[in-house]
């Protein structure tokens, strides 16, 4: 038996990149609809999407994070994740991803930074961090600079 933890993780593809999310975070995963637009909200926040009597704001993560742009479309999916804040009116938000998200098992002995990473590189915003996962390269989001991000628009 080992005695490397090992933690069951999601890949998101969102934009040009893949976030990696344990999966414990994640409540459902949705077909893409077509949001309620909210009034002055930033592009990365494209509207509300109806969810189990919830509205969850919808973001648009590469866009959010500077990455590029990732316009939802036939064959997006939308991630519902719990978030971790403790705020009361936002307990779950949802993240716009391309494909269907897949399922990994991670243990720290399989996670290096990617090769050419600087540690004195910045990191885009709300990503806590760039990692190699076998041959894959992935960032790990940083969801509390995500749910701040979120909460400033909505309130």
């Amino acid at each position: 038996m080992s005695t490397t933890a090992e933690i069951r993780c999601v890949l998101i593809r969102t934009g040009t990149t893949q976030l990696l999310l344990p999966n414990a975070t994640i409540s459902e995963v949705l077909s893409y609809s077509v949001p309620d637009p909210i009034a002055g909200a930033p592009a990365w926040l494209p509207g509300r999407l109806r969810w189990r009597g919830w509205r969850l704001p919808l973001v648009a993560f590469a866009t959010l994070s500077g990455q590029g742009d990732d316009t939802a479309g036939l064959g997006n999916k939308v991630v519902v994740l719990k978030a971790l804040g403790g705020d009361p009116h936002l307990p779950y938000l949802a993240l716009s991803t391309q494909g269907f998200p897949r399922l990994v098992t991670v243990s720290a002995a399989q996670l290096r930074q990617p090769d050419g990473a600087h540690d004195t590189a910045p990191l885009p915003f709300a990503i806590r961090a760039h990692v190699r996962l076998g041959e894959e390269v992935a960032q790990i989001p940083d969801l509390d600079a995500l749910e701040r991000a979120v909460r400033e628009v909505v309130g």
